[in-house]
């Protein structure tokens, strides 16, 4: 069976931007006579750090040691998501108080345990020169204490191109990989990184590529690779597994290993997550995407933004690589 022990001697920092997810659950019983609308009765509420805080929970729970920098509102919600943060085992964490922006929650209502609305509280413009100039100096202090760096992007306005090529500059200079779980159109900002993690959709964007092309994730996967010098490009295809595109060797695939999906919430954190640790812990690009599509077979199957701890993924993984072994030969 694959070492994952070495899972505990990796230390990775995240960067990107950070949330408070909130889930409100209830019952419905009746449609409301004000609007055509359920009335759901509230039964509880809970709340767990999302965004790039659940890219570092995620690491957390696999054993691995952490660092979490990102930016926060001067808001009741600030306080909310640290102690979310803390609560989970993530205690060097530097969250940067902003007076321009506010703290960003996602507020999801779910009946029966299906969502049925969402309400995002967050922004959306980049953040400033003097802000930009501290993230980057807070990273180029840490740095050299981990072994690797994850940019978690939800393209809410802190990862912008002056913090990303500046961060990816000090990992290169400092041969630390970073991986970059990108979001937009343009993949520029994030030339030279180790890895990029797209999903099938985000992969089409940015490759001006029809999703409906039945060859898309290989076209993509190609064209990344030889245009922003990434020496790894893996894209998630959801219900279809993974593929992970490499310079030094041939694309491979990973079908899924979900057995049910129930939410697909925080599952490319999850992806990321595991990549990153398992990266850092020494496995191959292949081998770290192998442990990544069985992570996220595990994620899926919870709802809301769950981190899968190791004790479930090594049980996960023993049953994956049994079944592997007493496969049927093609």
């Amino acid at each position: 069976m694959t070492n994952i022990q070495k899972f505990k001697e990796a230390k990775i920092l995240v960067i990107g931007d950070v949330m408070l997810d909130r889930y409100c659950w209830g019952t419905v019983n009746r449609i409301s006579p004000e609007a055509p609308v359920p009335i759901v009765r509230l039964d509880r509420e809970t709340t767990r750090p999302g965004g790039a805080a659940n890219v570092a929970a995620n690491v957390t729970a696999l054993g691995a040691t952490v660092i979490l920098v990102g930016m926060v509102g001067s808001d009741p919600a600030a306080s909310e998501l640290g102690s979310a943060i803390h609560e989970l085992g993530i205690t060097d964490s530097v969250l940067v108080p902003s007076n321009s922006r506010k703290t960003i929650v996602k507020t999801r209502i779910l009946a029966h345990g299906q969502q049925i609305v969402r309400l995002d509280s967050e922004d959306h413009d980049q953040v400033g020169d003097a802000e930009s100039l501290s993230l980057i100096s807070i990273v180029s202090d840490r740095i050299r204490d981990v072994d690797l760096v994850i940019l978690s992007d939800y393209g809410k306005g802190l990862l912008n191109d002056q913090v990303v090529t500046e961060i990816i500059k000090l990992c290169r200079e400092q041969s630390k990989p970073v991986l970059a779980d990108p979001k937009g159109k343009h993949f520029e900002k994030y030339a030279g990184a180790t890895v990029l993690t797209p999903n099938r959709r985000e992969a089409a964007e940015a490759c001006k590529i029809e999703e409906s092309d039945p060859d898309l994730v290989r076209k993509s996967g190609e064209m990344l690779l030889s245009q922003y010098g990434f020496d790894n490009v893996l894209i998630t295809e959801s219900e279809n597994g993974m593929t992970l595109f490499r310079t030094s060797d041939t694309p491979v695939h990973f079908g899924t290993t979900a057995r049910e999906v129930f939410d697909v919430t925080g599952a490319g954190d999850t992806v990321i997550a595991c990549f990153g640790v398992a990266l850092a812990s020494g496995s191959s690009p292949a081998e770290a995407a192998k442990l990544s599509n069985v992570a996220a077979g595990l994620s899926v199957q919870h709802i809301g933004t769950v981190a899968v701890s190791f004790d479930e993924f090594a049980a996960e993984l023993r049953t994956f690589e049994d079944s592997q072994l007493t496969a049927p030969a093609q």
